[in-house]
């Protein structure tokens, strides 16, 4: 077998790809689905660090349009971020990956604090590690979470994953028949065409930095496996034409 692309990769997994199927919560089989990908990438010694979102469970900016208080609801957003980073630590421990929780708020019973020199010791270890909590700050994404620490880790590319969409399209091809997979583009073209990639802030650290972005399908059979190897797949953002 040739050799993974990538020795280092950050995985921004959505909240609702947790959820499968149903309208909240988190669907066991898809959990262990996500951790058998995972656990194959770790066998070709990449190593991976993970973000995970909480739309399964909560939804900051929701709460706060129904009238909450913003910097609350998202506070809670952080928190609903760190149960789903227990179950997928879970799910990769059953399946013989060792783990780390690392919350960029305090939950010391059940994570560890957001220690870059610390995160990157388990990574060479040959550790999964998943940030919880997002950035620590309210008014920030996990988009963003997922941006800041690729680029703090120093992880070769942001492996944005999409639900049943593989890759980044000029409209929403669920509801618009004419939409045109695009393979690759530029951040500027995405920050100017507001392509569903991510939010304008993360996107904007990623061009700073010269961070690559891979949007694909996670729910593909070996998707994740795939990219890791290189294969073209999905829709490259980077800062070539």
């Amino acid at each position: 077998m040739t050799a993974p692309k990538f020795k280092r990769v950050m995985l921004k997994l959505s909240g609702e790809a947790l959820r499968g199927s149903a309208e909240f919560g988190i669907d066991n089989l898809v959990l262990r689905t996500m951790a058998g990908q995972i656990k194959r990438v770790v066998e070709l010694e990449v190593g991976i660090a993970i973000v995970v979102g909480a739309g399964n469970v909560w939804r900051g900016s929701t709460a706060a349009e129904d009238g909450m208080d913003r910097v609350t609801a998202d506070y809670a957003g952080m928190l609903a971020t760190v149960i789903n980073a227990l179950a997928l630590q879970d799910a990769l421990e059953r399946e013989g990956v060792p783990t780390r929780v690392q919350s960029a708020i305090q939950v010391q019973q059940v994570a560890e604090p957001y220690i870059r020199r610390r995160a990157i010791r388990h990574l060479e270890k040959g550790r999964v590690v998943i940030f919880g909590a997002g950035t620590g700050n309210p008014y920030m994404t996990t988009d963003t979470a997922a941006a800041l620490r690729a680029i703090e880790i120093e992880a070769e590319v942001l492996l944005m994953t999409k639900n049943n969409v593989d890759g980044v399209y000029t409209a929403d091809p669920r509801k618009d028949p004419t939409a045109r997979k695009l393979d690759k583009l530029t951040y500027l073209e995405a920050l100017n065409m507001r392509l569903d990639v991510m939010d304008a802030t993360a996107l904007s650290l990623c061009l700073d930095n010269q961070l690559p972005i891979i949007v694909f399908d996670f729910q593909a059979p070996r998707s994740l496996e795939r990219v890791a190897m290189g294969e073209q797949i999905g829709t490259l953002v980077s800062g070539e034409e």
